[in-house]
């Protein structure tokens, strides 16, 4: 099949689906589609027979996009949500960052808050049953096809640090069912007059879906759990690993050593060369205890 699919108004592919499921993810620059290269190759290896759709905005140069279609991904150009200019102005970079500013690790300079919410897009891709959204800075390591099976809005929360986590969910993987009538209501209900959402799309969610089902965390495991919470990362568990805050191709990476392990399988899946067995990585090592 060839030719431009027709999608809703917002949205391009370059060609129809080729299943009733979807995996998406989105890029909005050159690194992203970097990682969205990593993410793909790594579902591939999976043995996943759904679709693996890259949601690409204007930011992305078309060669940079060159590499996800040789890995046989299905391209959707999206346009940013027709959103105020009231709406734009309270979700600037400087407004998002300067409010709520990142403590805990370092958030790449390109991040752009306005472009997370071209994930509720995915929504409107109504030729798909179901789609598990998953960020591009993120591999999956063992198949999770079994997540289409899963009710909407299911994502796990947001775990890091401890135990107090667990309430908020982590919107870097999610399972959608896309619906027209839902998009809808989310536009109606994302730009009210004085709306502001301080971590974007991921507090607008928690919102929109208030009785959201919880996945375990092992479907969204953060990286910082690797020195944070070492007695949680299990190999044989964990099916997706997300590098949140520093990313796995940054050159001048603050947490490079502590990461190893994690940025060295990273680098892996985007090559495409000497993929380990993930069953013989190393687990971090115990926190030390104080008496």
């Amino acid at each position: 099949m060839s030719g431009t699919a027709e999608k809703p108004a917002g949205l391009t592919a370059d060609r129809p689906p080729a299943s009733s499921h979807a995996y998406v993810t989105l890029v909005t620059n050159a690194d992203y589609a970097m990682g969205a290269t990593a993410l793909a190759r790594s579902l591939k290896l999976s043995g996943t027979a759904a679709d693996i759709v890259i949601l690409h905005t204007g930011g992305v140069e078309k060669e940079k996009l060159a590499p996800l279609a040789d890995l046989g991904c299905r391209l959707m150009a999206t346009e940013l949500l027709d959103t105020s200019d009231a709406f734009n102005a309270r979700h600037a970079k400087k407004e998002i960052h300067g409010k709520n500013p990142f403590t805990k690790g370092r958030k790449p300079d390109f991040h752009s808050p306005l472009d997370n919410f071209c994930k509720l897009r995915l929504w409107q891709m109504t030729e798909y049953d179901t789609c598990v959204f998953i960020d591009a800075d993120a591999v999956v390591i063992h198949n999770i096809d079994k997540l289409f099976g899963y009710p909407e809005f299911s994502a796990a929360p947001n775990v890091y640090e401890g135990l107090g986590d667990f309430h908020r969910l982590n919107s870097g993987v999610f399972v959608a069912k896309p619906s027209l009538g839902t998009f809808t209501a989310m536009i109606e209900k994302l730009d009210t007059p004085d709306a502001f959402w301080p971590r974007t799309d991921q507090t607008f969610l928690q919102t929109f879906f208030p009785d959201w089902h919880g996945l375990p965390v092992f479907f969204n495991m953060l990286q910082y759990v690797w020195f944070n919470m070492p007695g949680l990362w299990d190999w044989n568990a964990i099916s997706v690993i997300h590098y949140q805050y520093e990313k796995p191709w940054e050159r001048d990476h603050p947490k490079a050593e502590k990461l190893k392990v994690l940025i060295d399988l990273w680098k892996a899946y985007f090559t495409g060369e000497n993929v380990p067995d993930i069953s013989g990585l190393p687990v971090p090592e115990a926190k030390a205890t104080t008496s």
